[in-house]
């Protein structure tokens, strides 16, 4: 029997997870695919083309339902397109990206903007992709890839939540307090609504509960709560600053992604076996140092510490860092390929998103890097390092562009025809129901 996830039990993954980590250091990039330069620029092709299609769609208005659909549906057309071209991808994995993970996408930012109207683009985004390593976690776990009330509600917690706590405008004693009541919601107290945040906090949390009734699926909040946990030391690491030695920023690194990635698990099937447990734990790892490598400079600049922006801060090349987090990766995977369950094409395309993620980093941190391991990074990349950065320039001068495309993709149905797989939550209605609540107390 799976032994619950209390914090003993994360502090034996976290000491598993880095025993990995500091066996992964090599003097190599890892075993991914190199690209010769005309091979670089036949995907740069395809991708300039993937993109100037999408953006022919978006500047057309759609005036119908039957319009707007179909521009929805060449929108999909065009990334299978550049999906295919571009990344390389075999028909099959083209499909899982385009039937399976993006129309979750989709499906979630349409429930969102119904929740609360007031949510940015942004914190759906961020939300999305959460949602989309849930699902790709479902198939793994030998389910089939859906948006899930409990998938939906974690996802959404992020930017009512974390994106709260990592303001710089709040207080110590409000983020403390915020912590402590969001910890006693987690834990199943019924406490009243003080605001708008905890308004949509405690029905996100509703959504996790009504999917997985608490006396049967302990596990499920055994994460929630060791992942809040790991969140607070982590706040508690940025404060101490650097008097963090780098063995306790990492092993908060590691519980701190290990324990996100393992709620993920736990909400994508309910409950994990020991081997699912510890690939979710070190996935969650994984994500997150790559996350500190694509956010070195941010970090660097507001002064959060990580194992990358203190070697950075430090003047040590990040060569040795990326190397051994390329060799992690490798050892994930090889633990994914043991799972039972998933195919061996949708095991590959997390491989490949994996590599993407740390590569695409390296391309946008060239200052960081010694020459040589940079040269030797981009041969690994299937874009030259120049074509990343340039498109991610033109991406920021066209944001509004952008933003239309993701308009045009989650906007939704009559509805009369939406989606009756998640419930119709709206906050507005909700902060009714707490206020004439709170009345009703007060009257009595």
């Amino acid at each position: 029997m799976q032994p619950r996830y209390n914090w003993q039990w994360i502090e034996a993954q976290t000491a598993q997870a880095i025993e990995v980590w500091h066996d992964s250091v090599s003097p190599r990039l890892g075993a991914g695919p190199r690209f010769t330069r005309s091979e670089q620029r036949l995907r740069e092709k395809a991708y300039d083309e993937g993109m100037r299609a999408v953006e022919r769609e978006v500047r057309r208005t759609p005036r119908s339902q039957p319009e707007r659909i179909a521009t929805q549906e060449r929108i999909t057309a065009a990334f299978a397109r550049f999906a295919a071209t571009a990344l390389g991808l075999e028909a099959e994995a083209v499909h899982l990206l385009t039937h399976d993970f993006l129309p979750v996408g989709t499906q979630l930012g349409r429930w969102a903007r119904r929740f609360d109207p007031d949510l940015g683009r942004a914190d759906i985004l961020q939300a999305c992709r959460n949602a989309w390593t849930a699902c790709g976690l479902q198939p793994l776990l030998g389910d089939r890839p859906e948006l899930t009330p409990s998938i939906l509600g974690y996802s959404l917690l992020y930017p009512y939540s974390d994106n709260y706590l990592d303001r710089t405008d709040v207080s110590r004693e409000t983020k403390l307090r915020f912590s402590e009541r969001f910890r006693d919601r987690l834990r199943g107290e019924a406490l009243a609504v003080l605001d708008q945040r905890e308004a949509a906090i405690w029905a996100l949390v509703q959504l996790i509960e009504e999917q997985y009734p608490r006396m049967l699926y302990p596990l499920v909040f055994d994460s929630l709560l060791a992942i809040h946990r790991a969140q607070e030391e982590s706040l508690a690491q940025l404060r101490s600053g650097s008097r963090c030695s780098d063995a306790d920023l990492l092993r908060l690194t590691c519980a701190k992604g290990g324990s996100s990635l393992l709620a993920d698990a736990c909400l994508a099937h309910g409950s994990l076996t020991q081997e699912e447990s510890r690939f979710s734990f070190e996935w969650g790892l994984l994500l997150q140092l790559g996350d500190d490598l694509q956010d070195v400079h941010e970090d660097l600049q507001r002064g959060s510490v990580t194992l990358f922006s203190r070697a950075a801060a430090l003047g040590t090349p990040l060569d040795g860092l990326t190397r051994q987090l390329l060799c992690f990766s490798e050892r994930v995977g090889a633990r994914m390929d043991n799972l039972p369950h998933g195919t061996m094409t949708l095991k590959s395309l997390m491989k490949m998103s994996w590599r993407s993620l740390i590569l695409g980093a390296v391309a946008n941190a060239r200052e960081f890097f010694s020459p040589g391991f940079f040269e030797e990074a981009e041969c690994r990349s299937q874009f030259r390092f120049k074509f990343l950065r340039s498109r991610q320039k033109r991406s920021m001068r066209r944001q509004g562009l952008y933003a239309s495309v993701f308009d045009a993709l989650v906007e939704g149905p009559a509805e009369e025809d939406l989606e009756t797989s998640l419930p119709d939550y709206r906050l507005a209605s909700l902060l009714e129901e707490d206020v004439e609540s709170a009345a009703l107390s007060a009257a009595v």
